[in-house]
């Protein structure tokens, strides 16, 4: 045990020595400073110190709490965690996602396409355990107007352009949910799943995902991932367990956050999260953007590809966050993006805006 805990403390200081962190910084022209994109690139992933503000952190874990306590109570619950009726509609509910504590329910499953090539071990549940526990929350920005508010953050958005290029489209938005000594593993797999044959694949082809933690992570209860590993290409996971010698895979390092830390990962990074058996609980807040050119007239996940139209709704979804953000913080430079229709000004107020944002999930583009 004592040989185990020293090598997180070794992963700790070798994640700290990295120098792929620090503030979110803007030249005078608005544009992101490229060392940031510089680092980005090279490691897959950077952590952006103190880019949300401790008020919308609590604002944000509030809306947050009181949405766990309306959530199922499990999967198939017809109550929320206090016993009450669900609010939510028959779509919603499908966004709500469990798992058996401290277990790894996607490993060495047909999952997001068997991108979930090993599985992680799985320690014994405490006693008196619940038989499941909430793993994650999809579509989330229609749950949390401080979410939403965060997604239309300008610091944020910007550089979002300068990885994505200005016609950046989304991907999706999730609550990732570690609970303390409960919560499940997520096993070692890459996001991306379609461009891996494509003879136009770089290292930015699946895009990234914004990770906010709401409190301070720890290598316990981290997401892990392998620098570099994003510019190689689809991973032999089962081969690189097998030369590792265990599912501590060679060269990975837990991705260290505080709160009000936004971290910037590749979706082709080698990454994964082990049972948290600790006592912290890690809340992760995760959303993405793409290329445009990654996602037009490309089928993904959907069942057609993605045609211009679709796209176009789907970045409604920026548009909307942008003046969420813009009427709670009015004396703010909001971010102008390219395709903006300026329609949603006072979505907060306008109840047809609102109803828009409810299942806006459908229109998510994953690859």
């Amino acid at each position: 045990m004592i040989e185990f805990e020293e090598s997180l403390e070794e992963s700790r200081r070798q994640a700290l020595a990295l120098p792929n962190r620090g503030p979110l910084v803007l030249n005078g022209n608005g544009s992101v400073d490229h060392a940031i994109t510089d680092a980005y690139w090279k490691y897959g992933f950077y952590v952006l110190e103190d880019v949300v503000s401790t008020v919308e952190i609590d604002d944000l874990n509030s809306e947050f709490q009181d949405l766990l306590a309306r959530s199922p109570s499990s999967s198939g619950a017809t109550t929320d965690s206090q016993g009450r009726p669900l609010e939510f509609d028959e779509t919603q509910r499908t966004l709500f996602r469990f798992a058996r504590p401290l277990t790894d329910p996607y490993g060495e499953t047909d999952v997001g396409g068997g991108r979930y090539q090993v599985r992680m071990s799985e320690p014994p549940a405490p006693k008196c355990s619940p038989k499941e526990v909430l793993l994650q929350i999809g579509g989330i920005l229609q749950f949390l107007d401080a979410a939403l508010r965060i997604y239309g953050h300008p610091r944020l958005l910007s550089l979002a352009e300068a990885v994505n290029g200005p016609d950046f489209t989304p991907f999706t938005e999730t609550m990732w949910i570690k609970q303390p000594r409960l919560g499940a593993a997520v096993s070692w797999h890459q996001d991306g799943t379609t461009h891996w044959s494509n003879p136009d694949l770089d290292q930015g082809s699946h895009g990234f995902n914004y990770m906010l933690n709401l409190r301070e992570t720890t290598p316990s209860n981290a997401l892990w991932v392998i620098p570099g590993s994003h510019k190689h290409g689809k991973a032999n996971l089962k081969q690189m367990v097998k030369d590792s010698g265990s599912e501590r895979l060679e060269g990975a390092l837990p991705m260290l956050c505080k709160s009000g830390d936004v971290a910037i990962c590749n979706r082709q990074i080698v990454h994964g999260s082990f049972p948290n058996t600790s006592a912290d609980p890690r809340y992760t807040l995760v959303f993405g953007f793409h290329r445009r050119n990654s996602v037009l007239g490309v089928q993904g996940w959907a069942k057609e590809p993605f045609t211009k139209e679709f796209v176009e709704t789907s970045c409604r979804l920026i548009d909307i966050a942008i003046a969420a953000r813009q009427q709670k913080y009015p004396l703010e430079q909001n971010y102008q993006y390219k395709h903006s229709t300026n329609r949603y000004a006072s979505i907060l107020e306008d109840q047809p805006q609102r109803i828009e944002l409810a299942n806006y999930q459908r229109y998510a583009i994953g690859i």
